[in-house]
């Protein structure tokens, strides 16, 4: 498989989205629904708007299945890229509509919660692309609340390893409240043209 090949999922999914299989809709949402919802949420910090949110995104994959592009990452990190998208949207809509004293003020509060939800967004990303190995070590430690003798034993490996895991995994992660540039952002996440 070529480095930069989407999983076999993806591309199994993508063709079937493509033929209108209902069931694939299912499984893609069985499989995200709760990404989409969370991070709908978090930006927008209304639940119905989140549930909103949720419905329009699977409706807008349900509706142009051939808008996943494999070249610019995993499925997952496409439907979060929608979910963004569409919230940011959301968010810039209910600030149209406040115009009045204090429109500086919702003004600046909306750019704060959209940079705050992006660097959340940017977490997601990374921790969605980075190494399985990573990944579960981060979770371990920090999900579950492990020590690294304790994540280290669950991982079959030293505890030099899980620290090396560790590690770095928080590095990459902390690289998500940085500003990226136009050249080093994810697919998605720089200027929209």
């Amino acid at each position: 498989m070529a480095k930069d090949a989407p999983p076999r999922w993806d591309r199994r999914m993508q063709q079937r989205l493509a033929r209108g299989e209902a069931a694939a809709l299912g499984e893609l949402y069985d499989r995200f629904a709760a990404l989409v919802h969370s991070q709908a949420h978090r930006m927008l910090d209304d639940e119905d708007a989140a549930d909103q949110v949720t419905r329009e995104v699977f409706g807008h994959i349900w509706e142009n299945p051939g808008a996943y592009d494999p070249k610019h990452g995993s499925m997952r990190s496409w439907v979060a890229r929608l979910t963004h998208r569409r919230s940011v949207q959301r968010l810039r809509g209910t600030q149209d509509e406040d115009d009045g004293p204090d429109a500086d003020a919702r003004a600046q509060e909306l750019e704060h919660r959209v940079l705050k939800a992006t660097a959340a967004a940017r977490a997601d990303y990374i921790v969605a692309s980075m190494p399985a190995s990573l990944r579960a070590a981060l979770e371990l430690a920090y999900v579950q609340r492990r020590d690294y003798r304790q994540a280290a034993a669950d991982l079959g490996v030293t505890g030099d390893e899980a620290r090396r895991r560790l590690r770095l995994g928080l590095q990459l992660l902390s690289t998500a409240n940085t500003r990226p540039s136009a050249d080093s952002a994810p697919p998605g996440y720089g200027p929209t043209p």
